[in-house]
């Protein structure tokens, strides 16, 4: 008896390292508040910006404060059977909980990223309740915001959505019919 329990006891912490072990788990980065998205590789699709670089701050121009143009963006060739593509932006530390900043899909298959301030695939409302991108817009003075930038490879060429359709119904119906997916995290302040 005693064997058995000291057996469990030494699996325990074993079987909790390796619960973390997992695609979906994003590692604890205090060195950029907290998130990682894996260095922009989540479920196997490596998404990047020539504007700014994993975990770090999102350029002005990007922004309210600038141009509000779109950050270019580059994805690395997707699994087998890839039909198109789904794009969302959000924030996750808006003061009235995740606002979404962009979303657009049936992005063609053949693409392998998106050009700053291109519109490619349809566009949806954001969160703003404007069609297109929507840049970092956080109140001054609520510190650092955090943007996921998350592409989707999907195994359909057209997701099913109605003419109605928010930046949130675009990552429902794209997790729905995600073959792999990546992310980008940035981070904005406006003091």
């Amino acid at each position: 008896m005693i064997r058995h329990t000291l057996t469990k006891l030494a699996l325990a912490p074993a079987l909790a390292m390796l619960a973390n072990c997992g695609p979906n788990n994003r590692a604890k980065d205090d060195t950029n508040g907290g998130y990682s998205a894996d260095n922009g590789v989540a479920d196997g699709l490596h998404l990047t910006s020539s504007a700014f670089q994993d975990g770090q701050p999102i350029p002005t121009e990007y922004s309210c404060d600038g141009a509000n143009a779109s950050p270019a963006l580059k994805w690395d060739e997707p699994p087998a059977g890839t039909r198109g593509f789904a794009l969302v932006i959000d924030d996750q530390d808006a003061p009235s909980g995740i606002f979404r900043h962009w979303g657009t899909y049936d992005i063609p298959a053949s693409a392998r990223g998106i050009a700053s301030g291109q519109h490619l695939g349809t566009q949806v409302n954001n969160d703003g309740g404007k069609p297109g991108y929507t840049g970092p817009c956080p109140p001054k003075g609520n510190g650092v915001h955090h943007y996921q930038l998350k592409v989707f490879a999907l195994d359909t060429d057209k997701l099913d959505l109605s003419p109605g359709a928010n930046a949130a119904d675009v990552e429902q119906a794209a997790s729905r019919h995600a073959l792999a997916r990546g992310e980008l995290t940035g981070t904005y302040e406006r003091r």
